[in-house]
């Protein structure tokens, strides 16, 4: 059986506005996933998905993403962009240094912590994709997201689960 693992991660903190709409973004993406189907016919390949939520960046964010040879990360993003714009790039992409949780003052950027990490021997992914969520109010203590952030989850959500592919959709 030939197998694609693909991690989601929801990116941010949940008690910090719309700083936690990757973690969201997350949740709605797991409640929508299938359930794969048991037993799976002999030789058939499947997506294997796992979905996490964390607010870590740099080296342990590259940590959590060992042993996947595909990612997609889901991040509040400011963005000079409408409030709840999404924007979907390749990691390589974006700037290499802060892109809000994907690393921290004490660590490095995601992309020099996989660099190392692949130096090293890890067996990290290939491909991971970024989808940002244009949000300005990151950093006030708050569980609720801004209208606008909230609005954009459902289509953030489906762009995650787009990227995750057709096959995985029409399982469902």
């Amino acid at each position: 059986m030939i197998t694609m693992k693909t991690l989601v991660i929801g990116l941010g903190n949940p008690i910090l506005g719309d700083g936690g709409v990757g973690w969201i973004v997350a949740e709605e993406v797991k409640r929508q996933l299938p359930s794969p189907p048991t037993p799976l016919p002999k030789g058939a390949g499947r997506q294997e998905v796992d979905v996490e939520c964390l607010s870590l960046g740099g080296i342990s964010l590259m940590e959590h993403l060992i042993g996947y040879p595909r990612a997609i990360l889901i991040d509040a993003f400011a963005l000079d962009e409408p409030l709840g714009s999404i924007l979907i790039l390749k990691l390589e992409d974006l700037p290499n240094y802060s892109a809000f949780h994907t690393t921290s003052a004490y660590d490095t950027s995601l992309q020099n912590a996989i660099e190392m990490g692949k130096s090293l021997g890890a067996i990290l992914p290939d491909e991971v994709m970024v989808v940002g969520i244009a949000t300005k109010r990151v950093r006030d203590f708050s569980e609720e997201l801004s209208p606008p952030i909230a609005e954009a989850v459902p289509l953030a959500a489906k762009f995650v689960l787009d990227l995750l592919g057709k096959k995985l959709l029409d399982e469902k």
